[in-house]
């Protein structure tokens, strides 16, 4: 169904808030951290004594004085990074495609086979000439969750990536290879030091925040030491950006990142989402949860945007309205950028996905992921193509249960690769998930740089190996009543727990078979369906024994550094190997991507025999689009997680 508004221009590419892994519980992310200090100059700099009366900010970094700036320029030899338009970067890698199918082949055809499906992602993942594109459009995008926060430093959830993605500021991004280079559109210039040890960017000057006043580089610095407070819970956002050592704005445009050391993951370290310091800096000591004060709560509601989008209409549990904002395109009576395709970006909240798919159907939403059975089903018919069609593509996205190791009944590897050989992986793949999603054995896609050489089979029932390990972990029926027991602290425990799982009703389902099968081996499990919010804060807070959850790709293998290294952010389960720790710090010192292929693949090795996660499948892409969209383009993030990504989205001009 077309949507008008009463303005109207063109699209914008991505920012780059997306460095990080997505956790889909429904949802999520992870990242990177290493806390060690090392000089990052060879100009003497001037820490400060850190002690429990610093500032908090310093608690977690040693500050000191950088050099001049003329200095700086003086013993640097600088190299050139890539500053690149997004959309254009897209623009000039479709040109050389020709499409098997017109726009109206493509439109007409059910999507039944591989060549249907290649015809339509290509006929319709075109960008449009001039004045092709509807300026005045609204696009109804679908998500499964509600914002915890609108605050960009509290991005975790992938509704946060979708909607903060749109409306916040940031300097760099990636391309659908996730290879890194920083946006034009915020960007004048970018280098880095040969010793690897600095990045130097300039800022443009035509740059404003929605209230009016200037973004700066003094934004960037404030917002990195806001990160660093340990008080301020950003776990997420704070992962990686805990391996620089500073960074200093020597003036409105002009800012430097110091690192601690030269690592192959400097790239996507510097790489944070910022805060309008004007509005920050007088209310971030008083209250560092940065929600509780009135005035983070005023700003929650009200919240200041610095990328092309404003929320302007937030009901919550039902929708989220963001609208184009003049002032990131205009500033001063003068176009300075290219505006969006769309005037306007309503994203509906439905949790339930039979509900969702109603709504798709009935021309409410433009877009939504595709469950299996309603790929397969439930998207057939005229009910479905008369208004919509359907895509899929490969995406490193994979789901698993996670058992928390800190419980009495998962700390032994022997119980967890039990569980992994007692659930019915075969059935779940072809019954549940009707043969359209690939086993997986690990937190890197088998077509990845990173995954390992070695063939890792995936996991296939055995029942009898299940039972011979919780033998030997001395899980067994001690009092006769059907039910594996241990004594524990003076008293028999059975072997009777909870798995935490979104109440979508796949991953219930999924739940539900893990329940048959534990029940044939003698172990009880309860399934707790819980909507999204709440399973993310027991998670993180490891309130937990099991859950059903899943992860998307990083734009690097270091990205699953703090999900898998002792006591990281992500660490949910409580996981920890000191060798797993090792290679991690190794691989992000190796600036040689071969060897780092090797280190990471000895990672997911060690993982496949540890088993703090039962690996269950990759899920592909599958999405339903209204056939009023064209531009989307898939990546290993799926279509909207890197640059241009969804802002390649439009609707024609009826004719």
């Amino acid at each position: 169904m077309r949507r008008w508004t009463d303005d109207g221009v063109r699209g914008w590419p991505a920012h780059g808030l997306l460095v990080a892994s997505i956790l889909l519980l429904s949802t999520g992310c992870g990242g990177r951290g290493d806390d060690t200090p090392e000089p990052v100059l060879e100009t003497p700099a001037r820490p400060a004594a850190v002690t429990a009366d610093s500032p908090p900010a310093e608690r977690l970094v040693e500050t000191f004085s950088p050099p001049a700036l003329a200095e700086l320029e003086q013993g640097t030899t600088w190299i050139d990074r890539p500053v690149r338009d997004g959309l254009t970067l897209l623009r000039e890698q479709l040109a050389g495609e020709r499409p098997p199918a017109t726009v109206d082949e493509a439109l007409a055809l059910e999507n039944s086979s591989p060549a249907d499906n290649a015809k339509i992602l290509s006929a319709l993942g075109r960008l449009p000439e001039n004045g092709q594109a509807d300026l005045e459009a609204r696009i109804d995008r679908h998500v499964t969750g509600d914002l915890g926060s609108t605050n960009p430093i509290m991005i975790s959830t992938s509704a946060e990536f979708d909607i903060l993605g749109l409306t916040g500021f940031g300097l760099f991004s990636f391309d659908r290879s996730l290879e890194p280079f920083a946006t034009s559109e915020t960007v004048a210039s970018w280098k880095t030091s040969a010793d690897g040890l600095l990045d130097k960017v300039v800022l443009r000057d035509d740059l404003l925040w929605s209230d009016g006043r200037p973004i700066t580089a003094h934004d960037i610095a404030f917002t990195y030491r806001v990160i660093m407070d340990p008080r301020v819970p950003v776990p997420a956002v704070r992962s990686g950006t805990d391996q620089l050592r500073w960074v200093h704005a020597y003036d409105d445009r002009t800012l430097v990142y110091f690192h601690k050391e030269p690592l192959a993951t400097n790239v996507w370290n510097i790489n944070f989402p910022i805060l309008p310091r004007h509005l920050y800096e007088k209310t971030w000591e008083a209250d560092p949860t940065l929600k509780d004060s009135p005035e983070h709560v005023q700003l929650e509601q009200s919240p200041v945007s610095g990328g092309p989008y404003e929320i302007v209409e937030r009901t919550r549990g039902q929708q989220i309205v963001l609208r184009r904002r003049s002032g990131w395109s205009t500033v001063d009576g003068k176009q300075v950028r290219e505006p969006p395709f769309f005037r306007e970006i309503r994203f509906r909240i439905i949790e339930d996905p039979n509900t969702s798919l109603l709504a798709l159907k009935a021309g409410e939403i433009d877009e939504m992921i595709l469950l299996p059975e309603q790929w397969t089903t439930q998207t057939k018919g005229e009910d479905f193509y008369l208004r919509n069609t359907k895509v899929t593509a490969p995406e490193w996205v994979s789901f698993h249960f996670g058992w928390n190791i800190k419980t009495p009944f998962f700390a032994d590897r022997r119980v967890r690769r039990a569980m992994s050989y007692a659930f019915d992986h075969d059935r779940m793949l072809e019954k549940l998930c009707y043969g359209l999603y690939e086993p997986a054995v690990g937190t890197f896609h088998h077509s990845s740089w990173m995954a390992p050489k070695k063939k890792l089979e995936p996991y296939k029932q055995d029942l009898d190996k299940a039972e011979a390990l919780l033998d030997e972990a001395g899980w067994v029926d001690h009092d006769n009543d059907g039910i594996r027991d241990k004594e524990i602290d003076g008293r028999l425990v059975p072997f009777e727990f909870s798995m935490l799982v979104n109440q979508q009703p796949l991953r219930v389902q999924i739940c539900g078979l893990l329940k048959e099968n534990l029940d044939d081996i003698g172990v009880r499990m309860n399934v707790r369906p819980t909507e999204a919010t709440v399973l993310q804060q027991l998670t993180q807070e490891k309130k937990f024994q099991a859950y059903l959850g899943g992860w998307g790709a990083g734009t690097d293998p270091d990205t699953s550094e703090n999900i898998w290294s002792s006591g990281a952010g992500r660490n949910f389960t409580g996981y920890s190997n000191p060798e797993v720790d090792r290679l991690f710090a190794e691989g992000r010192r190796v600036l040689d991507r071969a060897k780092r292929a090797e280190i990471y693949g000895r990672i997911q090795e060690i993982l496949y025999d540890d088993q703090p996660y039962t690996w269950l499948y990759w899920r592909n892409s599958f999405y339903g689009f209204s056939k009023d969209l064209r531009g989307y383009v898939f990546s290993p993030r799926g279509p909207y997680h890197y640059s241009p990504g969804f802002s390649s989205l439009w609707m024609p001009k009826l004719e």
